[in-house]
């Protein structure tokens, strides 16, 4: 298949005109710039063409709380309560089906690759399904549906607080113990080992959540396997508190003893931090996933992400509890959160943005080969409008600032995700996701929150 692109972004970040973009199944086989038209059979892209985006932190099943969740001031730690609420209702059935519908709202918004999060893995309870990884599967299965890759990012999740026990819906995370946990997560790396479009990647959830002394089986698979590992980070002052009150040390520097940070590992959040746990990150080359309007809307505070990438730490992008489902504006929030804290302008460029959204966050899910217009890298193709009133005035010397300062999720009218078009003229392969998603979201909400 020949796709003709009226603008794209190429390596090193630049816009070109009239760009041919042969595809051989999942793979771009030939970029060819400067064609004056499109030739016969190829689909013509208008406006800017990107590389795929990466959702580099989710949580599908977060997507039932939208709207629910603003109706009182509230906390993260009443917000979680909430969250409990939906994770108790969800079956094998409803979770696939809600994963299906979020994931294909995350390609409406053209990401073409997921970072999934994944913590509900047992019946109610606590009791495993007879696959223990039932809830991974669906998952999986949910993104290949939607037309998205995914790097399943299986959390052990130990405790409900530094000390504390699992209650409620928390049983359903926990396994017992790392070893449990990585018995399981075994043979979920088994039954996708060799299958292109699915990482199997591994997380720990917290320092709230995994004792430091089951920390570094998790750490040691993440190596032995060569996978992803990833671990929220820092997010409230309260963990930090928790963390340094039982530990006498910060959950950088916590996770840095046990031997958790590295390149392979991504902090996700990491907003109250410390010199010291800045240069840790930093001089580690741990990625750190930035997660602004999750941020915002949690009240959790804003983090140095400046700070961060200048000291070693590639920045990714995450839609976290799906509170807005568009990387556009997680790009823009990390540059305009800047400025409402030093009251200054310019600490982003546009392209340092989408680097993030794009080849960062692919690296950070284990997929090196994605994120970029160049021939051999999955072939993933998002094109954005440059006439809605948006974008519309764009010119090719601003096209990149238009898109990244002012475009929406609305704007993506075409999306390529491995050679296999699931998006088109704004409409997913699927039909109607809004009429999927108001569907599964009132079953599984019921009167649980």
């Amino acid at each position: 298949m020949n796709y003709w692109c009226e603008l794209a972004w190429l390596p090193p970040g630049e816009v070109v005109a009239g760009v041919l973009v042969t595809v051989a199944d999942s793979r771009i086989a030939e970029i060819a710039p400067g064609i004056a038209g499109p030739p016969a059979g190829a689909v013509r892209l208008a406006g800017l063409t990107l590389p795929g985006l990466a959702n580099a932190h989710s949580h599908a099943f977060h997507r039932a709380l939208r709207g629910v969740t603003q109706r009182e001031k509230g906390s993260f730690w009443t917000w979680r309560e909430q969250m409990y609420g939906v994770a108790g209702t969800l079956t094998p059935d409803s979770h696939r089906r809600l994963a299906t519908a979020v994931f294909a709202e995350m390609a409406l918004a053209g990401i073409t690759c997921v970072g999934e999060f994944h913590y509900l893995h047992h019946t109610p309870g606590g009791r495993p399904y007879d696959d223990p990884n039932t809830m991974g599967h669906v998952l999986v299965q949910a993104a290949r549906e939607a037309g998205l890759r995914i790097a399943l990012l299986d959390a052990c999740y130990l405790t409900g607080g530094i000390g504390v026990p699992l209650t409620g819906a928390q049983l359903r995370f926990g396994d017992g113990d790392s070893e449990r946990w990585a018995v399981r997560v075994e043979k979920l790396l088994d039954t996708y080992r060799g299958e292109h479009d699915v990482e199997i990647g591994v997380a720990l959830h917290s320092v709230r959540a995994v004792p430091a002394e089951q920390m570094p089986l998790v750490g040691a698979f993440s190596h032995h396997h060569a996978v992803p590992l990833h671990v929220h980070v820092s997010e409230q002052r309260s963990e930090n508190a928790a963390c340094v009150e039982v530990y006498a040390a910060s959950p950088v520097q916590l996770l840095n003893e046990h031997g958790i940070l590295g390149p392979r590992t991504t902090a996700v959040h990491a907003v109250h931090l410390s010199d010291v746990d800045i240069a840790l990150l930093g001089q580690s080359r741990t990625h750190v996933c930035v997660c602004p309007t999750t941020e915002r809307d949690l009240a959790d505070g804003l983090g140095p992400a400046r700070a961060l990438f200048d000291a070693g730490s590639p920045i990714t992008l995450g839609s976290d509890s799906q509170a807005v489902v568009d990387l556009f504006e997680e790009a823009r929030g990390i540059e305009l959160n800047e400025r409402l804290v030093t009251e200054q302008r310019g600490h982003w460029t546009a392209a340092e943005l989408l680097q993030a959204a794009t080849t960062a966050g692919h690296a950070s899910l284990g997929f090196p080969d994605a994120g970029m217009l160049v021939p051999g890298a999955w072939a993933d193709l998002v094109s954005v409008r440059l006439n809605s009133v948006r974008t519309a005035g764009a010119s090719r010397g601003d096209v990149v600032e238009m898109t990244v300062f002012a475009a929406t999720a609305a704007d993506v009218h075409s999306v390529v995700s491995g050679g296999r078009r699931v998006v088109e003229e704004g409409r997913h392969l699927l039909g109607d996701v809004g009429e999927a998603l108001g569907a599964v979201i009132a079953e599984v909400r019921g009167d649980h929150i």
